[in-house]
């Protein structure tokens, strides 16, 4: 069933995508003016230059980019209809993308959410398609030009089978601009490019470890629509995408296409269907292309399952086989029903966004103790229980934002978690001492270093806490948590907003809306405390704001969220008094002299050397530091003690 949407935070129409141009046009307008002006669209968002390829090197080999009626006399976006047979990987190691397209492919509501309609290379071909993706609880529509990488007028990344069928490279350059590059497509799980095909939720099974009725469970999955990928783990950087004798290959990403049961000499014969992204490469052994199992069933069900081609990437396993060879089963589930039971729920989703702020909000594992407890806490109040019994059942997923995009910055993904606690009564936020004496009622089985985490649970109605972590303290990072509850919960939410907290949310919606803060509009956010009577000051520079962002922005954007501005409005109040405790006479300035201890009041331990060149930098003719030049010397120390 379709999941009902109460959302918390941010509002948004979920079915409505989102333009990303940065200049703000929608595909439509972009293709009825290149259309008009008898132009080919040029995308200027994602170029057809180096850094759209790779960003940690320079283009290793000549690569040319070039518009499919340069490569083909007749191209087509789709030929015969969209299937996984479309889809032959290239020189690129986005397996786990090209397993999740196959998976696609198989679902037609899916793909035409994916790939909306109404285009092709005939009447109004202007060099411009676009693709919608989710992310973050949001869908989006990318544009892109129809410039694709190619050397020797072949494409040298996804392509399909039929030479002048192009909507899977297209796909593949869409995701790629989401993502920044090309090269960030490197490696990843086949359920972060599901769910951001379907916005749906995602479950994990270890074959070795699965449960007895995993058959079923993956059947029930694939009826309902959901997705599904296989992989085979590896112990070393050196097993990656090594073949086996028996044709599979291991640290490789495959999509999962069918699951049967076959009578086979008077016994039930459980398959799956795999297909491997390569195109080619199949597993050799029984039940495989050509085998002498096939021998030895009815010609019904042989004509029905049987290859229509010996090496086109797909093939059958019995089932017993395909837990021995493969470690990890992906599912990425329309609903967040449980595929082991035959109920079907009307599922209610809340959803809320945070962040892991480096001594602030990124406290860590319960494992730090000391700091656990300055995480992000959010209510959840399960009220109403399941129709058939006294609990409550919740699906909860957290996922990292943009770590993919920030790979360019030397980041990647954090090893993440999260724990729910009973909530104690009338407290906002609980201290270090409530973790300390109270377990946790659920959490999820393990921290990993994935994009997204998901369990669900059977919870007793009542007022909970939810503690998402990274595991190592002072680790910086944005968030989206999903809950899924069968009937509606309560308020979720952080803790409850202090009127001054609300008149700061007013303030950030009324000059950011619901996007960022810039440097600029810092400015009109703390300019008006200039007009105050407890400081004097002319307002900060532009500068002193650009130095605010850098201090701020854990998502490396150059702009500011609201969780980010709310904990620099706590350091700058701290850093007014402060200010305030020396600039008695309340003109505006301190004394040079008095920096050093308004400075080690900060927290800040300098030498005599730096001191005196802060003096010399920031002090007048008179050796006054006025506001705007303290603020602005304090923000780049802190930023200098917090790299």
């Amino acid at each position: 069933m379709p999941l009902q949407s109460t959302l918390s935070g941010k509002g948004s129409d979920q079915n409505q995508a989102l333009d990303t141009q940065s200049d703000g046009k929608s595909f439509e307008q972009l293709r009825r003016e290149c259309l008009q002006k008898g132009v080919l669209f040029e995308d200027p968002d994602f170029p057809a230059t180096g850094p759209s390829l790779f960003y940690s090197q320079s283009v290793p080999v000549n690569i040319e980019w070039k518009r499919p009626k340069e490569l083909c006399s007749n191209p087509k976006f789709i030929v015969g209809g969209a299937d996984r047979t479309d889809i032959c990987q290239g020189q690129l190691g986005d397996c786990w993308l090209l397993a999740a397209i196959a998976s696609l492919t198989l679902k037609s509501d899916a793909m035409a959410r994916v790939i909306p309609a109404d285009q092709d290379f005939d009447s109004r071909y202007a060099g411009i398609f676009h693709f919608q993706f989710w992310q973050h609880n949001r869908w989006l529509d990318v544009v892109v030009d129809d410039r694709l990488p190619s050397v020797r007028n072949k494409l040298i990344y996804l392509h399909s089978a039929s030479l002048n069928e192009f909507w899977s490279a297209l796909l593949e350059k869409a995701y790629a601009k989401l993502n920044g590059s090309y090269e960030a497509l490197k490696g990843g799980s086949t359920l972060e490019a599901m769910e951001d095909f379907t916005g749906g939720v995602g479950e994990m099974y270890e074959t070795k470890n699965s449960p007895s009725n995993l058959f079923t469970i993956m059947k029930k999955a694939l009826d309902r629509g959901s997705m599904m990928g296989c992989s085979i783990d590896i112990t070393s950087s050196a097993e990656s995408e090594a073949k086996t004798t028996t044709g599979l290959v291991k640290g490789h990403a495959y999509s999962i296409t069918g699951l049967e049961e076959v009578s086979f000499r008077g016994q039930t014969v459980q398959l799956v269907r795999i297909r491997n992204p390569w195109g080619q490469v199949e597993w050799n052994g029984p039940w495989s292309d050509g085998s002498r199992e096939w021998d030895y069933i009815g010609k019904a069900d042989k004509d029905r399952l049987q290859q229509i081609s010996s090496d086109d990437g797909e093939f059958w396993m019995e089932f017993g086989d395909f837990k021995k060879n493969y470690d990890k089963v992906e599912l990425c589930n329309m609903t967040p029903d449980d595929m082991a039971s035959d109920r079907k729920h009307q599922w209610e989703v809340n959803m809320m966004e945070g962040n892991w702020i480096r001594g602030s909000t990124a406290g860590g594992c319960r494992n730090f103790i000391d700091t656990f407890w300055t995480n992000p806490q959010f209510k959840l109040n399960l009220k109403e229980t399941d129709d058939d019994d006294h609990q409550c059942s919740v699906v909860i997923a957290l996922m990292q934002k943009n770590r993919r995009k920030l790979r360019k910055e030397g980041l990647d993904l954090e090893t993440i978690g999260f724990a729910v606690y009973q909530a104690p009564e009338g407290e906002d936020h609980v201290g270090k001492d409530f973790f300390r004496y109270n377990p946790s009622k659920a959490r999820s089985k393990t921290y990993i270093n994935m994009r997204e985490v998901s369990e669900r649970f059977r919870l007793a109605p009542g007022n909970y806490l939810l503690v998402p972590t990274t595991f190592q303290p002072h680790t910086e990072a944005d968030f989206v948590i999903r809950v899924f509850s069968e009937k509606k919960a309560g308020t979720l939410a952080p803790e409850e907003e202090t009127n001054e907290e609300k008149g700061l949310r007013r303030l950030f919606e009324q000059l950011a809306g619901d996007w960022h803060l810039s440097p600029y509009f810092v400015v009109l956010c703390f300019n008006p405390l200039s007009s105050g009577k407890e400081i004097k000051f002319d307002g900060l520079s532009l500068s002193t704001c650009h130095s605010i962002i850098n201090l701020m922005d854990v998502d490396n954007t150059g702009m500011l969220e609201f969780q980010e501005f709310k904990v620099f409005w706590e350091k700058m109040k701290k850093w007014i008094m402060l200010f305030l405790s020396f600039d008695t006479d309340r003109q505006g300035r301190m004394s040079s002299y008095e920096l050093r201890s308004a400075l080690s009041a900060a927290g800040m331990r300098l030498n005599n050397q730096l001191l005196q060149l802060i003096c010399l930098r920031f002090g007048d003719a008179n050796h006054e530091i006025d506001f705007d030049d303290y603020l602005t010397c304090i923000v780049r120390l802190e930023n200098m003690f917090s790299t």
